[in-house]
Protein backbone atom coordinates (compact mmCIF):
# COMPACT_ATOMS: atom_id res chain seq x y z
CA UNK A 1 0.00 0.00 0.00
CA UNK A 2 1.34 3.34 -1.39
CA UNK A 3 0.78 5.82 1.28
CA UNK A 4 1.17 10.00 0.37
CA UNK A 5 4.47 11.25 -1.50
CA UNK A 6 6.32 13.06 1.90
CA UNK A 7 7.95 16.37 1.24
CA UNK A 8 11.68 17.46 0.67
CA UNK A 9 12.97 18.82 3.42
CA UNK A 10 15.92 20.00 1.21
CA UNK A 11 16.13 23.63 0.13
CA UNK A 12 19.02 22.97 -2.96
CA UNK A 13 19.06 24.90 -5.79
CA UNK A 14 17.10 27.97 -4.12
CA UNK A 15 20.18 30.47 -4.16
CA UNK A 16 17.74 33.24 -6.08
CA UNK A 17 15.47 32.95 -3.36
CA UNK A 18 17.87 33.27 -0.66
CA UNK A 19 19.64 36.46 -2.34
CA UNK A 20 15.38 37.96 -2.56
CA UNK A 21 15.02 36.93 1.14
CA UNK A 22 17.94 38.73 2.09
CA UNK A 23 17.73 41.70 0.32
CA UNK A 24 13.82 42.27 1.19
CA UNK A 25 14.12 44.55 3.83
CA UNK A 26 17.46 46.13 3.51
CA UNK A 27 17.53 50.02 4.84
CA UNK A 28 20.25 52.75 4.63
CA UNK A 29 23.32 51.55 6.15
CA UNK A 30 24.54 53.78 9.03
CA UNK A 31 27.66 55.68 6.69
CA UNK A 32 24.62 56.68 4.19
CA UNK A 33 22.10 58.14 7.55
CA UNK A 34 25.03 59.72 8.56
CA UNK A 35 25.86 61.83 4.90
CA UNK A 36 21.85 62.41 5.79
CA UNK A 37 21.78 63.64 9.32
CA UNK A 38 24.42 66.53 7.94
CA UNK A 39 22.84 70.02 7.46
CA UNK A 40 22.31 71.10 3.89
CA UNK A 41 20.96 66.95 3.44
CA UNK A 42 18.84 66.98 6.76
CA UNK A 43 16.85 70.45 5.50
CA UNK A 44 16.25 68.53 2.05
CA UNK A 45 14.99 65.61 3.73
CA UNK A 46 12.47 66.58 5.94
CA UNK A 47 11.10 69.15 3.68
CA UNK A 48 10.30 67.43 0.24
CA UNK A 49 7.74 68.13 -1.87
CA UNK A 50 5.23 66.20 -1.79
CA UNK A 51 5.08 62.45 -3.71
CA UNK A 52 2.43 60.36 -3.90
CA UNK A 53 4.31 57.51 -4.43
CA UNK A 54 5.44 57.68 -1.18
CA UNK A 55 3.73 56.86 2.42
CA UNK A 56 2.32 60.20 3.47
CA UNK A 57 3.25 61.82 0.26
CA UNK A 58 6.61 61.95 1.56
CA UNK A 59 6.26 64.72 4.59
CA UNK A 60 6.73 62.92 7.26
CA UNK A 61 10.23 61.23 7.40
CA UNK A 62 12.72 59.89 9.97
CA UNK A 63 15.87 60.84 9.49
CA UNK A 64 17.82 58.36 11.75
CA UNK A 65 16.20 55.10 10.77
CA UNK A 66 16.04 56.35 6.61
CA UNK A 67 11.69 55.61 6.61
CA UNK A 68 8.69 57.32 5.13
CA UNK A 69 5.46 57.05 7.62
CA UNK A 70 1.62 57.92 6.46
CA UNK A 71 1.06 60.81 9.58
CA UNK A 72 2.38 62.80 11.87
CA UNK A 73 1.10 60.89 14.66
CA UNK A 74 2.53 57.27 13.79
CA UNK A 75 5.88 59.47 13.18
CA UNK A 76 5.65 60.43 16.67
CA UNK A 77 4.50 56.81 17.75
CA UNK A 78 7.41 55.96 16.13
CA UNK A 79 9.87 58.09 18.07
CA UNK A 80 8.75 56.22 21.07
CA UNK A 81 9.86 52.50 19.88
CA UNK A 82 12.73 50.59 20.57
CA UNK A 83 13.72 50.06 17.03
CA UNK A 84 14.08 53.68 17.00
CA UNK A 85 16.08 54.08 20.13
CA UNK A 86 18.15 51.33 18.93
CA UNK A 87 19.27 52.97 16.06
CA UNK A 88 20.12 56.48 18.15
CA UNK A 89 22.42 53.99 20.17
CA UNK A 90 23.98 52.87 16.97
CA UNK A 91 24.49 56.15 15.05
CA UNK A 92 26.26 57.44 18.58
CA UNK A 93 29.80 56.11 16.80
CA UNK A 94 31.26 58.27 14.19
CA UNK A 95 31.41 55.82 10.90
CA UNK A 96 34.10 54.05 10.15
CA UNK A 97 36.52 56.18 7.86
CA UNK A 98 39.82 54.89 5.51
CA UNK A 99 42.12 57.55 7.49
CA UNK A 100 40.46 55.20 10.61
CA UNK A 101 41.65 51.89 8.74
CA UNK A 102 45.09 53.46 7.15
CA UNK A 103 45.61 53.72 11.62
CA UNK A 104 44.77 50.64 12.19
CA UNK A 105 46.97 49.08 9.82
CA UNK A 106 50.31 50.82 11.20
CA UNK A 107 49.83 53.82 8.89
CA UNK A 108 50.17 56.32 11.79
CA UNK A 109 48.61 56.54 15.23
CA UNK A 110 45.12 54.70 16.31
CA UNK A 111 42.83 57.07 17.90
CA UNK A 112 39.36 55.71 19.05
CA UNK A 113 36.09 56.99 17.43
CA UNK A 114 34.32 59.73 19.37
CA UNK A 115 30.98 59.06 20.49
CA UNK A 116 28.21 61.49 19.54
CA UNK A 117 25.03 62.28 21.44
CA UNK A 118 21.95 61.66 19.01
CA UNK A 119 18.60 63.27 19.84
CA UNK A 120 15.30 62.62 18.26
CA UNK A 121 14.49 65.05 15.46
CA UNK A 122 12.37 67.86 16.04
CA UNK A 123 9.24 67.34 14.52
CA UNK A 124 7.40 69.78 12.42
CA UNK A 125 4.23 71.03 13.11
CA UNK A 126 3.41 72.63 9.40
CA UNK A 127 4.19 75.76 10.12
CA UNK A 128 7.48 75.71 8.30
CA UNK A 129 7.62 78.77 5.63
CA UNK A 130 10.88 78.24 3.73
CA UNK A 131 10.23 81.91 2.72
CA UNK A 132 9.99 83.59 5.54
CA UNK A 133 12.06 81.95 8.19
CA UNK A 134 15.23 80.02 8.19
CA UNK A 135 15.80 78.87 12.05
CA UNK A 136 14.09 74.85 10.98
CA UNK A 137 17.35 74.13 9.10
CA UNK A 138 19.21 74.78 12.16
CA UNK A 139 19.57 70.90 13.59
CA UNK A 140 21.24 71.35 16.71
CA UNK A 141 20.45 67.43 17.26
CA UNK A 142 22.73 66.24 15.31
CA UNK A 143 25.88 66.38 17.09
CA UNK A 144 25.41 68.11 20.80
CA UNK A 145 28.78 67.35 22.05
CA UNK A 146 31.74 65.05 21.51
CA UNK A 147 32.73 62.75 24.02
CA UNK A 148 36.13 60.85 24.22
CA UNK A 149 34.97 56.73 25.26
Amino acid sequence: MAGAQRRKRRHEGDTHLRKKWRTKRRTKDLDQIDEDLKEENAAKLLHQEVDDDKPGGGQHYCLHCARYFISQEALKGHFRTKVHKRRLKALEMEPYTIEEAERAGGLGSYIPPKKRKMVTQPTDDGTFNPELEDTDMNYSFIILSSVAP
